[in-house]
């Protein structure tokens, strides 16, 4: 049986949008993954004076704008590229403060306060030890890392050792230590092509990075954006997860599951979500967890910082919190689900 989810409240009535407006739609590819924006194109005032090559042109435009707003992502905050702003603090000399870019040190800000809340379950200088395991920059692998390997590795992480000088946007390179913002940036790229198209004027929209949404307004016939939440579970699982669907008025969705990047070694699995507690990838019974967030790159952050917690721990960090979040627990049966009183009051 199907369940739908509604915002509890809204900070204001979203605006209807003009019934003439059409839904337009682009695509493309981002970040290691791809990037889809569908929104409603407000009608021109004389639209009989507008050529079809006119609107064919103000639709490419904004697409040059989100790829735009996509490669100021990634030449800030990407640890694959050599040329961006988080690689050039990676590799500054010990002891040296960088100044960065304003999206990148809003992120950091975020980041660190995300690893001080989940006491260091989300860390964004785990990048080191993401990359040793295989789901870096550096390629994937079959095995195991050693534990001296581990422990060599693990030396080089500690969100503890960052400084930052909130007034000059600077962050302290302690030494050796790599920022990794692979769990946070997807996120604030959602939020920030959606910020693009509100100051396009272009309100009621959908965007969509690798799975991590966030949806404004309307579509033309006053239905909100209807979206399904990500689950792992197989349609002949004898017990299934019901679907989902919720109406993103304002809200963004992110889901951090261990069945997307792993490798299997002697009969174990290995999950891309490592934990920087204990320098592993995180060992428990949780395949997914989603986030109902206002900002896509909170979702992000905490969606990963959820994984790493576990069922209980990161139960008790949602409720506390007082976040909308599911937890998918495997079972011998099937998949448990695990909601927050935050989710279910969303339940309609």
């Amino acid at each position: 049986m199907d369940r739908i989810l509604i915002p509890v409240s809204l900070t204001a009535p979203p605006p209807m949008p003009d019934e003439r407006g059409q839904v337009r739609q682009w695509a493309g590819d981002t970040m290691g993954t791809t990037w889809s924006v569908s929104a409603v194109m407000p009608p021109e005032q004389d639209e009989a004076a507008i050529s079809d090559a006119t609107v064919d042109a103000m639709v490419d435009d904004v697409a040059d704008g989100i790829r735009a707003v996509l490669g100021s992502v990634i030449a800030q905050m990407s640890n694959w590229s050599d040329t961006s702003d988080l690689s050039r603090f990676n590799r500054a000399a010990a002891d040296t403060w960088v100044t960065l870019p304003e999206d990148a040190f809003a992120v950091l800000q975020a980041a660190l306060q995300t690893a001080r809340d989940s006491g260091g379950a989300y860390d964004p200088s785990a990048g080191p030890l993401v990359d040793l395991w295989g789901f870096g920059p550096s390629g994937t692998r079959q095995t195991a890392p050693t534990p001296d390997d581990v422990a060599r590795v693990r030396q080089q992480c500690g969100w503890q050792r960052i400084d930052i000088d909130v007034p000059n946007r600077r962050a302290r390179q302690p030494g050796g230590l790599s920022l990794d913002f692979c769990a946070i940036a997807k996120g604030f790229a959602v939020d920030a092509v959606s910020r693009y198209l509100d100051a396009r004027g272009i309100v009621h929209h959908l965007v969509e990075i690798g799975g991590e949404l966030r949806g404004q307004g309307l579509k033309p016939d006053g239905m909100p954006w209807w979206v399904d939440l990500e689950s792992p579970a197989a349609d002949s699982d004898p017990r299934r997860v019901p679907r989902t669907r919720i109406a993103l008025l304002g809200l963004s969705i992110a889901t951090s599951g261990d069945y997307r990047r792993y490798f299997e070694q002697d009969g174990r699995r290995y999950a891309h979500t490592i934990d920087p507690r204990t320098a592993y990838p995180a060992a428990h019974a949780l395949a997914s967890v989603t986030v109902i967030h206002r900002e896509c790159m909170m979702a992000d952050a905490l969606s990963t910082a959820l994984t790493v917690l576990g069922p209980q721990a990161g139960l008790a960090f949602a409720q506390r919190h007082a976040l909308a979040a599911r937890f998918l627990v495997r079972t011998q049966e099937g998949f448990d689900e695990i909601t927050t009183p935050a989710f279910a009051a969303m339940l309609s």
